[in-house]
């Protein structure tokens, strides 16, 4: 039986490899967003996620491709992946940072709550852990990031990342539902690789994202299988690489950049600093692109 997935922000960086890869495994998906996708790889239904009306009918909406299909009534979905968002400060002012972030999310969790949707995943970000962003250079409180960290950001954006996490939690709550939370690091697409020479010869221009990555088609990945595990209620997982993208050893990037920042638990070489143990452990996740495999190509 078809299953039918609607993807918010599936036009964005990250959200076009989510609506590519469920495609190639034979989802119906439906992208709800600002703008049309660069390759048509699914509809597009022009939203505005702020708006919560149009928001309940983008959800109600068919997920067919085309308007004269046989069957162009609408049918149930079976699950949403919200990416639909402001992606980073310093593009719009702070406040509609927050104000889009927040209540994009509130209208999206409250639709799917009231059509009866059981499966949600949210975008969360690594930003949260309030490094990311912070005025200054800012100490966690210990490495490797986890789900188990205190957040406490004081920028806008991981700030709505924050509440929109608890938002999560409360709809949960409320209804049962399946609502994952993808805490997600520095997304690459394929061309990226082409800015490792720069990346590795300045180890310090990643410092504040603790060098983390995730290749896109490795995020979709993650997605899929969130839609395919059922029963884990409510939950945070972080979503990054095995390495951090440094050609040097973690603990020389460690010792060079967060030398007072202690360790939860001992790390391997090259091991990531945004824990992705909860990641593998609940979903079978596994990395697929590796920088270095990418870059030698």
């Amino acid at each position: 039986m078809t299953k039918r997935v609607i993807v918010t922000g599936g036009s964005g960086l990250a959200g076009k490899w989510v609506v590519e890869d469920l495609v190639a495994h034979g989802y119906e998906v439906l992208n709800v967003d600002r703008v049309p996708m660069a390759k048509a790889t699914a509809r597009t239904l022009i939203t505005d996620i702020t708006d919560a009306g149009q928001v309940f009918n983008a959800l109600a909406s068919t997920t067919t491709a085309k308007e004269f299909d046989d069957d162009i009534e609408p049918k149930p979905i079976d699950a949403i992946v919200h990416f639909a968002a402001i992606p980073r400060i310093l593009v719009t002012t702070d406040n509609e940072v927050f104000r889009i972030n927040v209540m994009g999310t509130y209208n999206i969790l409250d639709a799917a709550s009231k059509l009866g949707i059981r499966k949600v995943i949210v975008a969360s970000s690594e930003t949260t852990y309030g490094v990311v962003f912070a005025h200054r250079h800012r100490d966690p409180v210990y490495f490797p990031l986890d789900e188990d960290y205190p957040v406490d950001p004081m920028d806008s954006y991981a700030t709505s990342k924050v509440i929109n996490e608890v938002t999560a939690k409360a709809f949960h709550a409320r209804t049962g539902a399946d609502i994952y939370c993808f805490r997600i690091g520095n997304v690459l697409d394929p061309v990226d690789y082409q800015k490792f020479p720069a990346w590795l010869e300045n180890p310090a221009l990643r410092k504040r994202i603790a060098w983390s990555y995730i290749d896109g088609r490795d995020l979709a990945t993650a997605a899929r299988l969130a839609i395919e595990k059922d029963g884990l209620g409510f939950q945070v997982m972080n979503v990054a690489a095995d390495d951090v993208s440094s050609d040097l050893p973690t603990a020389e990037l460690l010792k060079r950049f967060y030398p007072d920042v202690p360790l939860k638990k001992p790390l391997g070489e090259s091991e990531t600093l945004l824990s992705n143990d909860k990641l593998k452990r609940l979903l079978g996740w596994q990395q697929a692109y590796k920088w270095r495999e990418q870059t030698a190509r």
